[in-house]
């Protein structure tokens, strides 16, 4: 039985043309997650087939062409763009003498080096384990050591079914702990619902610039690279909208094609900041040939996570690397805001984004018109404090009558707070 080995990152990568000829920006991001989980790409083996071969994926005459390439190279590592079955894995590992990784555990692997925070290392592990499980070579036998060998098997268990048993217990353990972490980022949600703060989630394909527009807006120092998820754990931050309430901004993880299903499983309570928010802004590389197929898998992992409902405006990011294009705000035949061109690397039109939240925000607003006795100065300096005056006039018997411009909820904290308020509106 071949043992997998832990060093050498030396890596061939295989793409196959299942049915038609590949994109070759699909390539070209393949390219860019192996280098981005850092192997040292030493060549790249394509083809083409029909259907995958239900034993090699690739059949046996190409099998012996990477078998070839990978002694020749002293390649450590083969990388397929595509989803093997574990057969299928074994099979070539036995082919090769060599690690086999395809698409999910290359992206797996990826998530795991750019994780930073205590809930992402534990998101990206359960992943991983829900991954492998069903990969088990004599790979989990360092598993014995959280609890000590000896004892632990029973009559007759095999060393596979020994690694199966603490696989699943260190799940189990992984899952008790997210649901931990998930029950304190709930209240923090429960929170902002009770102070009735709207939440605006940043989504979009990775390294479409997600990040770097966080960190422009809110004048944040999340990190931002050019490489693909370049961050994982999900950053919020108060933005102020001009003369309205201000909003909570959520920077997300990046999404990509064929987005493995148990990424997006662990993924749950993190993305569950997409599901619950109030808008969504879906940041799109303006100057990717490929923005109308980004557009659509990013929306097809919003259906997964059940955020297909929520309201979208698109953020077409990078018009900097764009000839002669201006920063712009399109509407659609209701005069609504569906998308904004700018940069968020040079800053250009990052203030239309900031006018078309205002706007948005400033459709649940409350037009009233108020009037105030001599004994409701508390109340009269509130509405200034809170900015919602359009005008005053003073009345006769010294108190004033006000036309207001506030938020909806803002309103009703009003009301709450202050109940005189609701027998001082005029009908």
């Amino acid at each position: 039985m071949f043992e997998r080995h832990n060093t050498g990152e030396r890596a061939v990568l295989v793409h196959l043309d299942l049915g038609g000829p590949s994109d070759p920006d699909e390539i070209n991001e393949f390219h860019d997650l192996a280098l981005s989980a850092g192997a040292e790409v030493v060549t790249y083996v394509s083809g083409s087939r029909r259907h995958p071969d239900p034993k090699l994926f690739v059949g046996r005459g190409k099998a012996e062409e990477i078998k070839h390439v990978v002694l020749g190279e002293k390649a450590d590592l083969v990388i397929f763009d595509h989803s093997l079955s574990p057969s299928q894995e074994r099979n070539l590992e036995r082919e090769f003498g060599c690690r086999v990784v395809d698409r999910t555990g290359l992206i797996l692997d990826i998530f795991s080096q750019r994780a930073r925070s205590f809930e992402g290392k534990l998101q990206v592990e359960l992943a991983q384990l829900r991954h492998l499980s069903t990969r088990l070579v004599r790979g989990w036998t360092h598993l014995e050591r959280q609890k000590g060998g000896i004892g632990l098997r029973g009559p007759g268990e095999t060393q596979l079914e020994t690694d199966r048993r603490l696989l699943n217990q260190r799940i189990n353990q992984i899952r008790k702990r997210l649901e931990r972490v998930d029950s304190q980022r709930e209240q923090g949600r429960r929170g902002r619902d009770r102070a009735d703060i709207p939440t605006v989630s940043l989504v979009g394909y990775t390294n479409a610039g997600k990040s770097t527009l966080f960190n422009t807006l809110v004048g944040s120092r999340v990190y931002a690279a050019d490489q693909l998820f370049a961050t994982l754990d999900p950053t919020l931050r108060r933005l102020d909208l001009r003369g309205e309430d201000p909003v909570v901004l959520a920077d997300t993880v990046g999404f990509i094609s064929h987005l493995p299903h148990d990424l997006v499983a662990a993924f749950k309570s993190t993305l569950q900041e997409t599901t619950d928010a109030s808008l969504i802004l879906h940041v799109v590389d303006a100057a990717s040939h490929q923005r109308a197929t980004c557009i659509s898998e990013v929306n097809d992992v919003l259906q997964q996570i059940g955020a297909e409902k929520v309201h979208q405006i698109e953020v077409f990011n990078k018009i900097d690397l764009l000839a002669d294009f201006e920063p712009r705000m399109d509407r659609d035949e209701k005069g609504q805001v569906i998308r904004i061109w700018l940069s968020a690397k040079t800053g250009e039109g990052t203030d239309l984004l900031v006018s078309a939240l205002a706007e948005y925000f400033r459709k649940n607003h409350v037009t009233q018109k108020v009037r105030l006795n001599p004994g409701d100065g508390r109340l009269h300096a509130l509405l200034f404090e809170r900015g919602s005056v359009l005008n005053e006039t003073s009345t006769d018997e010294g108190g004033w009558e006000m036309d207001i411009d506030i938020s909806e909820r803002e309103f009703r904290r009003l009301l709450k707070e202050e109940p005189v308020l609701e027998n001082c509106i005029i009908e």
